[in-house]
């Protein structure tokens, strides 16, 4: 006899992927002045806060981006990098930064600028060597993250934040998939290329500066 179709069982639902998850968050509670705080963003991602973080603040400095902007990004990856460091199993954000509110339509334009990158990505990261995404590798990821904090603070105008963006967009996608691989690949390549192109830029407009006096 053949089951019904009502007592079939159905499915297991999918995990919800990076964009998606994105997608949600950025159409969560929508707000009457368009904006969302840390802490809402924080709390609406629960356990994978850490990663997500890296990727909402990493993502749009991949793009040419106005003055201001890079440095906001890298106060918060620089919060979200020492609580990786310090071991902290869920992220909380201090008082003055988590009331801060940013534009949903600022957040939600990186998204959409980046959602064919982030698609090739997905498809490439993958739960694997998981040895190389335990506790040892996210203080790594920690280490790595405050260093390209500061490089995303770095004075350097319009193009200063698009190296250190990419490394921590990398980052993020490669700790919130778990891909052993691509931790590697993000803090043995990518930081490090990462943080030379943006000493050889801070270095190049110093002696700019240097050659008016």
């Amino acid at each position: 006899m053949q089951p019904s179709t009502d007592d079939a069982i159905p499915p297991a639902p999918q995990p919800a992927g990076i964009r998606d998850i994105l997608a949600g968050l950025l159409a969560h509670a929508p707000s009457e002045d368009g904006k969302i705080s840390l802490d809402e963003m924080v709390e609406a991602l629960g356990k994978r806060a850490f990663g997500i973080m890296y990727l909402l603040f990493g993502l749009p400095n991949c793009f040419p981006l106005p003055p201001g902007v890079p440095v906001l990004c890298g106060v918060v990856i620089g919060v979200v990098s020492i609580q990786m460091i310090l071991g902290r199993a869920t992220l909380a954000l201090p008082g003055w930064l988590g009331r801060r509110r940013i534009s949903r339509a600022i957040l939600a334009n990186a998204v959409s600028k980046s959602s064919g990158l982030l698609a090739r990505l997905e498809r490439f990261a993958r739960p694997r060597y998981l040895n190389l995404s335990g506790e040892g590798m996210r203080r790594a990821i920690g280490l790595a993250g405050c260093a390209l904090a500061v490089a995303l603070m770095a004075p350097i105008p319009v193009f200063g934040g698009i190296p250190p963006g990419i490394a921590v967009t990398l980052l993020g996608l490669a700790f919130t998939q778990r891909d052993g691989v691509l931790i590697a690949f993000g803090l043995v390549v990518a930081t490090p290329v990462a943080l030379a192109v943006t000493s050889a830029m801070v270095f190049a407009m110093v002696q700019g500066a240097s050659a008016f006096f």
